[in-house]
Formats: structure tokens, sequence, C-alpha cells
């Protein structure tokens, strides 16, 4: 009898997991603010989210890494300064902070890794992977951020400073190497 109470309760899980996951989907895709909270939708993958949304972040470099470093910056803040925002919104209405499809902050993080990087899809694999490294390791100060700083700014931040430490490493990488 008990085998058979959690075959039912495992399938209601299942089955109510669908039915927000679809409602998601609804909200994303029918909500701008969500749309772009969730890097156009990347956000919505099943599996690392927060990968397939800093991926979203390498065609966006590649339309701005020409332009000069003062105005890459520039579309860098407005990017970040509208993330902000939009994760706020985002959060809110989702109720959970930091929400894991929540990806604009890997796209911002991804093109703060890239200024003033050297040109390539070399440069840019590196950059990904630092990134992605420092995004999920969270080596200090980011873990406390993450845990510690509220609403959109606390979901941009985290990710802004692990840009900032692979921006580090890809500038001594390009140096040194």
């Amino acid at each position: 009898i008990r085998v058979v109470k959690a075959a039912i309760l495992l399938s209601s899980l299942n089955s109510t997991r669908k039915a927000m996951q679809k409602n998601l989907v609804r909200k994303v895709f029918s909500h701008p603010i969500y749309f772009i909270a969730f890097g156009f939708g990347a956000g919505l993958s099943p599996f690392a989210p927060g990968t397939c949304g800093t991926l979203v972040g390498i065609p966006l470099y590649y339309f701005i890494q020409s332009l000069s470093l003062l105005n890459y910056a520039i579309v860098l803040l407005l990017a970040t300064l509208i993330g902000i925002w939009v994760c706020d919104v985002t959060e809110r209405g989702l109720g959970v902070h930091d929400y894991s499809g929540i990806v604009w902050d890997e796209v911002c993080g991804f093109g703060l890794t890239m200024w003033a990087a050297p040109s390539g899809w070399l440069w840019i694999v590196i950059g990904f992977i630092l990134f992605r490294i420092f995004d999920i390791v969270k080596p200090w100060p980011i873990a406390w951020i993450d845990r510690k700083m509220p609403g959109g700014l606390g979901v941009m931040v985290d990710d802004l400073m692990a840009g900032v430490y692979a921006w580090l490493s890809l500038q001594l990488i390009h140096r040194f190497f």
C-alpha cells in the first residue's frame, strides 16, 4: 500500500510540475519583461539554464565587440540597469529570489567578462568558460552577495562580480600567455 501511495504521490507531483512549467513558459513568452529576464527563453532550459543564458550573451557580444571601450561600457551599463529592473520585476512576479531561469544577469556578466577582450573565437570560448566557472563556484564575496543582497540588484551583482573575476583572469591569461 505504501508503494502505491508513493507512486500516486509521485505521479501527482510530476503532473503538477508539468503544469507549473507550462504556465511558466506561457508567462515568459507573453510578458516582455519576463522574456528579457529569461534571456529570450534560454532560461527555460531544463538543463543548465545559466549556461544557456550565457550562450545568449555570445551573439550579443558579437554585435557590440567592435564598439570603443567607452561605448561598450555604456551599452553594458544600460543593459545592467535595465537588467536590475527586469530581474526585480520578474523575481517579484515569480515569488522566488534569483530563480535559476532568470538569466539576464548571466548575459551581462559575460558581457563584462568580454570588455576589452582580445579578438577571436578562442578568447570568446575562454571568456565563456572563465565566467561559467566563477558564476558556478562563487568565490568570496560572490556567494555572500548571492545570499544577502535582495531584489533585482542582488540577482545582477553576484554575476557581475563573477564577470569581474573572469575579466581579470582573461586579461591575465592574455598578458602572460
